[in-house]
């Protein structure tokens, strides 16, 4: 029986982005907004004085970073280009440059013309619909925040000094916050904002902190003191939880641990089902630092490069030269195993250097990944050439995005093969016989997925869109975000169409997306067809342990009955019973359960 409790239990649910289960007391890190004044400025005199002071703390707020950059861990050291991003933040120049015209132009004082520059890029970040650029804007306030620090001569709150076992809560943490946790003592964080591909999000992950973020008014919720359980599986955060609740969740947390401990030593098996029907594992990646993680977990390859970070990291394009290089380098690191390469996947407005241009009214539905490519090939032939060249040194695939229809296809492979034929006239070497593929992300391609299945090499089903778009919901809008149902039926039919469709001209499909690396979905994945995925790496163990639990046979069975269920909750009712027994209490229970 549980004592009773003169304060109340709170349940919150948030995003999860580092896994595991912690219980312990907080400790609440003021990163409360800075109080500023607008202040005008009496003549050049002081407007020249009020830009040096401004330039000074830039000049601080670098060395600082540097120092952190300096002192990080070898246990994260690979992660470093994080704060990279950080220092390219202060030299941009709509941060240094805008805000001393406007100090200059409009006589104000250097932390209300800082503040004018962060409200201009923060207009035009709420415009993008790419989820990856959008938690950018967290690094530009977190870098404005300790430059404000700096301007007003306030000290910057190092989380390095925590001499305590506490969970971390805040409103938000930056990558040089999370990069001097003491791990010792730190256990793990949540945050009221934040989300799945926010850099703290990968400190968090590379820590191995359980984590959840986007809680949005947990530190109005918390004391310094206050018990606190946090889920990483499912982003479940218990305040003040009661005796039960605290028993079963140290029940959850050890039975997690062993099992954890079960699947890593096993992780080197293949994913083979007890019929002998063998799926193929890749690692899904964004940056070069996550290719020792991918290998350490026995994968058999990289089923999804994003390619986009090189264009989102600097101020410029990148040159042709300098994507071969990082190309190359994947491909190098990873052979013999091969690298599918995708092709730009953002629009015009997702260029740092272009930030302000007008923004499009839908760019969810507009001139992004390949429609932008194809109204710019200079871009997309630099890309190109650049991906066949690095071919030469492994196995490479290339993967085109966002594919609508054949006629977009056509387009596509016709750039492409203009591109071999300029490579072949200046003798440069590549793989003439590369595989060259498309993700299936948007309803109608799946829909013509039989059409589509005779002009390449492999399919890729790209989950996330696929869902979004079908459904005609945005997973990161908190409002609609709790009915984006994997489980749908009409998602379920889709995958098994185009995986049939694919089987029947022979070629290979693979599945990337969070349905990968969601072990209740791994039953539908196998009874479709689908011979290969491509999961975040941390999730590989997981997956690949529900495969040797499962019998190819009767998942496609299991399919047959699937196709006729009528409502999300039914599906999902029905995979809960039949993976009762293959995953232990502890993942079941992580799963999350908000169906209607």
């Amino acid at each position: 029986m549980s004592t009773h409790k003169s304060v109340e239990t709170i349940r919150l649910q948030g995003i999860p982005v580092s896994q595991g289960i912690i219980i312990g007391k907080t400790r609440l890190v003021d990163r409360s907004r800075i109080q500023i004044n607008y202040l005008y400025l009496n003549g050049s005199k002081e407007s020249r004085a009020e830009v040096r002071r401004f330039k000074d703390a830039l000049k601080s707020t670098k060395k600082q970073i540097l120092t952190i950059k300096n002192g990080m861990s070898e246990q994260i050291k690979e992660h470093s280009f994080i704060l990279d991003t950080h220092l390219m933040i202060i030299d941009d120049k709509m941060i240094s440059e805008t805000t001393v015209k406007t100090i200059r132009n409009e006589l104000i004082n250097a932390e209300w013309a800082l503040k004018k520059s962060v409200d201009e890029i923060r207009q035009a970040f709420e415009k993008i619909d790419y989820e990856y650029i959008r938690d950018r804007m967290n690094d530009v306030e977190a870098v404005t925040e300790r430059i404000l620090l700096n301007l007003v001569g306030k000290e910057h709150e190092s989380l390095a000094n925590i001499d305590e076992r506490v969970i971390v809560v805040a409103h938000d943490l930056s990558p040089t916050d999370t990069s001097e946790l003491n791990t010792d003592k730190v256990m793990g964080f949540i945050t009221n904002a934040g989300g799945r591909t926010s850099h703290t999000a990968i400190m968090a992950k590379a820590f191995k902190l359980p984590a959840v973020v986007g809680l949005e008014s947990v530190t109005s919720q918390v004391q310094d003191g206050t018990l606190l359980i946090v889920d990483g599986y499912n982003g479940n955060v218990i305040i003040n939880p009661d005796d039960d609740e605290i028993i079963r969740y140290q029940e959850k947390q050890l039975y997690h641990e062993k099992y954890e401990s079960s699947i890593l030593k096993d992780s080197h098996l293949p994913s083979e089902t007890t019929d002998n029907y063998r799926v193929t594992i890749k690692a899904n990646i964004e940056f070069l630092e996550e290719i020792d993680a991918a290998k350490e977990l026995v994968t058999e390859g990289i089923g999804l490069y994003r390619t986009e970070f090189l264009y989102l990291r600097q101020k410029r394009i990148p040159s042709e030269d300098e994507l071969f290089e990082d190309y190359r380098e994947v491909v190098e690191q990873i052979s013999p195993s091969p690298v599918t390469i995708r092709t730009l996947d953002i629009g015009r407005d997702k260029f740092p250097s272009e930030m302000l241009e007008p923004g499009e009214t839908n760019p969810a539905l507009g001139l992004k990944s390949i429609r932008f490519c194809l109204e710019n090939p200079e871009i997309f032939r630099s890309q190109l050439r650049a991906i066949l060249r690095a071919s030469a040194f492994g196995r490479v695939r290339l993967m085109f995005p966002m594919i609508s229809g054949l006629q977009e296809l056509i387009d596509s492979k016709k750039v492409l093969h203009e591109v071999m034929e300029e490579l072949d006239s200046r003798n440069i070497a590549y793989d003439k016989n590369i595989a060259v593929g498309i993700m299936i992300e948007i309803p109608s391609a799946a829909a013509i997925a039989d059409i589509l299945a005779k002009h390449v090499d492999f399919f890729s089903i790209g989950t996330n869109d696929l869902i979004q778009y079908s459904l005609a919901i945005d997973r990161t809008n908190e409002h609609v975000a709790h009915i984006y149902r994997p489980y749908h039926p009409g998602i379920i039919r889709m995958i098994n169409f185009v995986a049939k469709s694919a089987n029947e001209a022979g070629i290979n499909v693979s599945l990337c997306g969070e349905m990968a690396g969601d072990p209740m979905c791994v039953p539908i994945l196998l009874g479709t067809g689908i011979d290969e995925l491509s999961i975040n790496t941390e999730g590989i163990p997981l997956i690949k342990s529900v495969i040797r639990s499962l019998s190819r046979k009767e998942a496609m069975e299991d399919l047959e009955e699937l196709l006729t269920l009528p409502t999300s909750k039914d599906i999902r009712r029905f995979l809960e019973k039949r993976i009762e027994g293959v995953m232990p209490k502890i993942i079941e229970n992580g799963l999350q359960e908000n169906i209607s």
